[in-house]
């Protein structure tokens, strides 16, 4: 399948909720929460989009880098490149309506999968769309990760529990979703969480426990303390907080104070295979990429999910070619002007 043609088929698909603009910037959906957009002026989104542009790389062409391996791991699971997408639910509320959860996680879990990567699924103000999220996982053997919104402790463990039965290799909290405009919408409880809720949090589980929505120094230390496995550095795509910094302009100070510590994961504007070794190079061990992936599955189902894949994978193995890096722990600050 033909990524133009995943284009052209999402632009209808969507039913207006999100325009498919050839530059995913923010602008032209600026406020639409619901929706695809971020919220208010629509700033923090674009902020994502032009702090990762700002970031410009020095090629290299002299070297013997002929063949880099784009491999990575990540809670002992290897995925082909350094990607997994983001959680992104709600299809009736952010995404037009024309399919339902189910089909459009099921097409994003096969297309990852097949991909050679991992999905994430997510929580929304819909009490059906976890359990959703986890039966398509738990078809595909629960090769995944589920992210759960910052409800009242005993709600998440619970939702914690229902995970592990769909059989994820790892769970977490969107933090940053505290002030979600469409939970607010339907009433819900959520909320910050102190460093001792979240204890309570990462002790309920074996698994790896990932907090998102970091975009400090001071919270990324806090997490450390909490005993998390990982922090994602992220405003939730500009759609919780109006006129926050990009993501990729505060990752470099948040990995030079945690990376070693805590697995440091970073979502935010990016698109391409260029923009992934970018956030590696600011100091990201991994990428989260979230709307291109609902527009590939509305565009290609999950067929249109791998040739998204395929693609950023293309351009991340060019651009590590013409930057001298023979392999991901090869990407460093060095690699940016």
């Amino acid at each position: 399948m033909d990524y133009k043609e995943v284009l052209k088929n999402a632009k209808q698909n969507l039913n207006g909720s999100c325009r498919v603009c050839q530059v995913c910037n923010g602008r032209v959906c600026a406020g639409e929460v619901p929706g695809m957009g971020g919220t208010g002026s629509g700033m923090a989104f674009t902020a994502n989009y032009e702090a990762l542009e700002k970031v410009k790389l020095n090629m290299r062409v002299i070297h013997d880098a002929k063949d880099p391996d784009t491999s990575i791991e990540i809670f002992g699971k290897k995925l082909r490149i350094p990607v997994m997408a983001a959680p992104v639910s709600g299809t009736t509320l952010n995404m037009g309506g024309k399919f339902s959860e189910s089909q459009y996680i099921s097409w994003v879990i096969k297309g990852c999968l097949d991909g050679g990567v991992y999905p994430i699924v997510g929580d929304t103000a819909v009490d059906a769309f976890l359990p959703t999220n986890l039966d398509e996982l738990k078809k595909s053997g629960g090769t995944g990760i589920a992210i759960i919104k910052p409800w009242e402790n005993k709600n998440i463990i619970n939702k914690i529990k229902m995970a592990e039965e769909a059989g994820v290799f790892a769970v977490g909290v969107d933090i940053d979703a505290a002030g979600l405009i469409t939970l607010a919408l339907f009433g819900k409880p959520v909320g910050p969480k102190t460093v001792e809720e979240i204890k309570e949090l990462v002790k309920s589980t074996k698994l790896p426990f990932i907090l998102k929505g970091v975009m400090t120094v001071d919270d990324a230390l806090l997490a450390v303390e909490t005993g998390a496995a990982a922090v994602v550095v992220s405003n939730h795509g500009g759609r919780v907080l109006d006129q926050t910094p990009g993501v990729a302009e505060v990752l470099p100070e948040i990995a030079k104070a945690v990376k070693g510590k805590i697995t440091v994961l970073a979502d935010g504007g990016v698109r391409t295979g260029v923009d992934v070794l970018k956030m590696l190079a600011l100091g990201a061990d991994g990428v989260l990429i979230g709307r291109p992936f609902v527009t590939a599955s509305f565009g290609g189902e999950s067929e249109g999910v791998k040739t998204y894949i395929d693609k950023i994978a293309a351009e991340l193995k060019s651009a590590m070619i013409l930057t001298g890096c023979k392999d991901i722990k090869s990407i460093n600050k060095d690699i940016i002007r």
